[in-house]
């Protein structure tokens, strides 16, 4: 669902650009007014948790393949201003070490998932009061708007595909956002089976239990899980393949041994700055005199 650069016209990346950076700003200001400093370990954590399963393709069909986004997953866990925080933060690594979406473009990626995504994310867990229904809406949601927005901007920027490839991409968002539902729900089950009472308040109790074993999956994300990622294209990929443009290499990413030892620099590099995102949002605001 990364949008590489050459996709975009200019003005649309340069609009979403523009949307994207205040956005954000403010998102990161409303974050720091109700931070909780418990969140501190949970915030790294769950950034590196995200990250590394965004490495993890599966196939979805028409030769497509798909991963976990986890805007949902973030928001339920973190709130949604520190999520988009999170997650912004995830996208700009990924373009930056694995030329996963495109430096022009990356406006454009974080609002469609660390905005947009978070937030229709976020909507159906509040208005379900956090039951499991909630759970896989806000996921299933939360791709679905990220992947409709996406398709949106390349008709804008004259990126077309005819009636029966967009039926076909259609039918591979539904079958994506069905798997985020499905994963996000099983995650957060899971993560209340540790630790009981996780789903209702994360915030409160996740430095414990629920942290220590989202490290773990991590790490074992990170080192094992690449190395039987699903080969297949993503779909701007193929989307790429039939219009005759070319995307960046990963060369980082060409053998197993590059693989593994990427995976784990990058999980640790990610940790690290969510991480520091964390304490810097912990700081108090100084309000401004009025004497």
């Amino acid at each position: 669902m990364h949008i590489p650069d050459g996709f975009l016209s200019m003005p649309v990346w340069a609009t979403m650009d523009a949307v994207a950076a205040p956005s954000i700003a403010y998102l990161a200001r409303r974050a720091q007014r109700q931070f909780d400093h418990n969140k501190v370990p949970l915030m790294g954590v769950m950034g590196a948790f995200i990250f590394a399963a965004q490495m993890i393709n599966f196939p979805v069909g028409a030769g497509t393949s798909s991963h976990l986004v986890g805007g949902a997953l973030l928001s339920f866990t973190l709130g949604p201003a520190a999520a988009s925080i999170v997650m912004t933060a995830i996208l700009a690594m990924q373009a930056l070490i694995f030329q996963d979406g495109g430096l022009l473009a990356l406006g454009t990626n974080v609002f469609n998932m660390a905005i947009a995504g978070v937030l229709a994310g976020w909507l159906p867990y509040v208005l379900l009061r956090g039951r499991r229904s909630g759970l896989f809406i806000g996921g299933f949601v939360s791709v679905l708007t990220s992947a409709t927005l996406a398709l949106s901007e390349l008709w804008l920027s004259d990126v077309r595909m005819p009636p029966a490839g967009l039926a076909v991409s259609m039918g591979v968002f539904l079958l994506s956002a069905i798997a985020e539902g499905a994963i996000t729900l099983a995650v957060m089950q899971a993560l209340e089976g540790i630790e009981p009472g996780f789903v209702r308040r994360p915030r409160e109790i996740g430095a414990r239990g629920a942290v220590v074993t989202l490290a773990a999956v991590a790490g074992t994300l990170a080192a094992v899980g690449v190395l039987i990622a699903s080969e297949r294209p993503d779909w701007v990929e193929k989307l790429a393949g039939q219009n005759g443009l070319v995307l960046p290499v990963r060369t980082l990413l060409a053998s197993p041994p590059a693989k593994y030892f990427a995976g784990l620099a990058a999980l640790l590099a990610i940790y690290a700055l969510c991480t520091g995102i964390s304490r810097a949002l912990g700081r108090p605001i100084i309000a401004p005199r009025t004497d």
